[in-house]
């Protein structure tokens, strides 16, 4: 079995670039270094967002932002579901004269439960 092959940072960029200046075509760049079109492709997937030492795209950079905000939304709705859900459950416990809340001040007996004897 081969070693697995490591490549640097700025020989990833290297090949990036050419391929981007059009100097060569991804198969004769695959070729050139015995390296796969989709290792390629991932490579200019990370060129794009600035992996390699490089300033990212403007196009990735927004790409990369739609994400980090879809993913915000989504965790901001289900802490929203969540917290309707028991303000919900709140409510109906508060007509019964009973609430799901903490009270603010616990009973004295859990006051003097643990913690150092004087």
């Amino acid at each position: 079995m081969k070693p697995k092959r490591t490549f640097t940072s700025e020989f990833k960029r290297q090949v990036v670039e050419e391929l981007i200046s059009g100097i060569a075509t991804r198969a004769q760049i695959s070729r050139k270094h015995n390296l796969s079109g989709g290792l390629i492709n991932h490579w200019k997937e990370q060129y794009e967002k600035g992996k390699f030492g490089n300033e990212p795209t403007h196009e990735a950079a927004f790409k990369e932002r739609i994400k980090e905000l879809e993913c915000m939304i989504g965790r901001l709705a289900m802490d929203n579901d969540l917290l309707k859900k028991a303000l919900q459950l709140n409510m109906k416990a508060s007509r019964k004269k009973e609430s799901l809340l903490p009270d603010v001040y616990p009973p004295q007996e859990a006051q003097l439960k643990g913690g150092a004897k004087c």
